[in-house]
């Protein structure tokens, strides 16, 4: 665990990217969302998805730890599989931060009313908890899922450059159309709706999330073990 804490600490070189830059993206987001709502909108509600450019943002440092912090560790003579658990380290790290912080958002959002202006940046109804702790899962998985697959899309780019970057992307595309051609072909559209309906939501907020993170770490470890700096 020491050597695992240590390696991470190199992509920690440049932590304003990395720590502060997401944050920053976001805050200024959310500042921008609130001058629109006492701009524009006279008091009335204002809901906004804005809290996802924190996500994208996330994928895209990931991205980079990939093309630019990789190269660099392995000329440090860091192996593949250190590099990679250092890394998990720091998205498990970073995540469960920034899901911290979102929750405690969450809760001076609902305690001034919107930020005084009833604006919904952070309280979305369709990712809201009462329990602190599903709040918590709510905000944070899909930020490691999303972070994971920041980390396959640029280790595949680190291997094989555009083109593999764009095989990913239409592999993807083409897989999840068959599922939408497999489903709309059994007329099954009924039964999916009644079963996700029928699950808990954090569930769909977390539980698939999760799985789906775990997916995306492994194909990202398995492409990172052959890849060249």
């Amino acid at each position: 665990m020491g050597h695992l804490v240590r390696v991470a600490k190199i992509q920690l070189v440049n932590a304003f990217s990395v720590l502060v830059l997401p944050l920053l993206i976001t805050a200024l987001v959310l500042v921008g969302n609130l001058v629109v709502a006492a701009a524009f909108t006279n008091g009335e509600g204002f809901v906004t998805g804005g809290v996802f450019s924190l996500y994208v943002t996330m994928l895209v440092v990931h991205l980079q730890t990939m093309t630019q912090m990789f190269p660099f560790a392995l000329g440090l003579s860091v192996t593949r599989k250190s590099f990679f658990g250092a890394t998990t380290l720091v998205v498990l790290g970073q995540a469960a931060g920034y899901g911290v912080l979102l929750t405690a958002g969450k809760f001076v959002e609902e305690a001034t009313d919107g930020w005084g202006l009833d604006v919904t940046f952070l309280a979305l109804p369709f990712l809201s908890h009462d329990n602190v702790v599903l709040q918590f899962l709510a905000y944070t998985v899909p930020l490691v899922m999303l972070s994971f697959l920041g980390l396959w899309i640029g280790i595949v780019f680190q291997r094989w450059n555009q083109l593999g970057v764009w095989v990913l992307t239409v592999s993807l595309s083409l897989l999840v159309v068959g599922l939408v051609l497999v489903v709309e072909w059994q007329n099954w559209w009924s039964e999916l709706g009644r079963f996700f309906s029928e699950l808990p939501a954090i569930v769909l907020q977390a539980g698939f999330p999760a799985a789906i993170a775990v997916l995306f770490a492994g194909a990202a470890y398995m492409t990172t073990r052959r890849a060249v700096p």
